[in-house]
Order: structure tokens, then sequence, then C-alpha cells
């Protein structure tokens, strides 16, 4: 349950401090007073208002997905994106309430600091987050299928930034000599597969060599309601550039050539 908890208190956190940061706002414009000119109770009903789409922007951005980085580039052209948007709909929202407008320089404030405060706050939370998620028994105990140089980094990394994917076991088609990879036992081979399932509890499994075991992995990834990962390394993909993407509904495996850095808009 520590996740959806989680998750509930991070939604509504973010509706508190947008509605809060537009409030400030409004404040700093007309110098911590109760304007009669422009009343300060439609313009919290209009902020109340643009939150609920402004939140629909970040959950179809995919900002809450468990594997995001909160600080990464990607992230925080999100999170800048959602900010235009939230700004749009408070002016919007105020416009169809109350058939008027108001001060531009208010509405760029807000629309800044509700941008910041909520970007700041997604970094802090995120990273909460995610010791709440693997302090204890894992909330999302994963085993890692595969010992090669990908993986070993892979594992590291993930345990390092506390990711809420905890690897837990390691097995090994053709076994592995040493005991444990960064902390994490190695299981032994795919015959432990079922027992490493039912007794560690796994939810992800990553299969990270040997690709004719692919078939097997993922029958018994659904066969136990367990998601299924591939790293692109099993297909000889070790450039790290390659992206999935849908063709026509079809979803496929990118890797382009080296181009210019805005032709990645239009690909």
């Amino acid at each position: 349950m520590r996740r959806p908890l989680l998750l509930i208190l991070w939604l509504a956190s973010d509706l508190v401090i947008f509605v809060g940061a537009c409030t400030l706002a409004y404040f700093l414009r007309t110098g911590w007073i109760w304007s009669t000119d422009f009343p300060f109770d439609r313009f919290l009903v209009a902020a109340c208002v643009a939150a609920v789409p402004w939140l629909g922007t970040l959950v179809v951005t995919r900002t809450f997905a468990l594997t995001r980085r909160q600080a990464s580039p990607k992230h925080i052209a999100y999170m800048l994106y959602s900010g235009a948007v939230g700004t749009a709909f408070l002016a919007i929202a105020y416009y169809f309430l109350y058939q008027s407008l108001f001060s531009r320089l208010l509405l760029a404030e807000a629309g800044a600091l509700s941008t910041f405060a909520v970007l700041l706050w997604h970094m802090i939370f995120g990273y909460v987050m995610r010791r709440a998620l693997t302090a204890g028994r894992p909330v999302f105990p994963t085993v890692v299928v595969g010992v090669t140089r990908e993986s070993i980094q892979m594992i590291e990394r993930l345990r390092l930034r506390h990711h809420p994917l905890r690897p837990v076991a390691i097995l090994d088609v053709r076994g592995a000599k040493e005991k444990e990879i960064a902390g994490v036992p190695v299981c032994g081979k795919l015959n432990k597969l079922e027992d490493v399932l039912r007794e560690h509890g796994i939810t992800h499994l990553i299969h990270a060599s040997d690709l004719e075991q692919s078939i097997n992995l993922l029958s018994a990834c659904r066969a136990h309601g367990i998601t299924y990962m591939l790293l692109p390394s099993v297909l000889g993909m070790v450039e790290r550039d390659e992206r999935i993407e849908s063709l026509d509904g079809y979803p496929v495996t990118v890797v382009s050539p080296e181009r210019s850095v805005w032709s990645w808009f239009f690909r």
C-alpha cells in the first residue's frame, strides 16, 4: 500500500502547491491587502478550477511514472510545459467564470511561482518516495536474469540511486561464479526461477542476456503477473541511443543515425 498512499499524497500536495503559489502571486501584486477591485475569492476559485486540468497534464505526461527521474532534463522540460498549460488554464478559467481578465504580470508571476515551486517539490518528493519504497522490504522486488557487464552496471546504479525497482535476486543461464553482485545474491540458474519468484514476491523481471530464453521468461512473467523488461544489450544494442516508438500502432525499437540536435523534434 506504500505506493498508492504516496501517490495520493503526491497528487494532493501538487494541488495545494499550485493553488498556494497562485495565492502568493496574488498578494505579491496587491500588496498583502484584500483588494475590492480584484476580489481574492474569485481568483482563488479560478485557481482551484485551473488546478484540475493542470494536474491532468502532469498525469498525461507520465510525471508520476515509477521509473521517471524527477531531476532529468526531459522531466524538467515536461514540467515547464505543464506550467505553461496551467497558466493558460488559469486565465481561461477566470475569463469564463467572470467574463473579465486580470493583470498579465500577475498571470506571469503565478505561472512562474507555481512551475518552479512544483518542480522543486517533485525533486524532493521523488527522493523521499524512492527512499520510502526501498526501505525495509522493497515494494517492487526485481529479479535480474543474466550476469553481464551491462547488467552489473545497471544493478549498481539502481541500488546507488535507490530506484523503486530494487534488485533482490540474480539468475544466470550458465551459472555465475560470484555469490553476490553489488549486494544482490546470485541464486543460481534458471531452474530456480519459480522458487525465486514465489520466495521474494517478484514484481519485475529484467532480462539481461541469452535472448533464446525470452519466450520462457515472458511466459513465466505472464503466469505470475510480473512486468517483463528487456535490456537492449540482449539484442546487441549497446549504444544507448535506442528508443521505443510506435509505427502506426506497432511498437518498434529505433536507432537513428547521428543528426543535428534539432532533428530530434521532427523524427
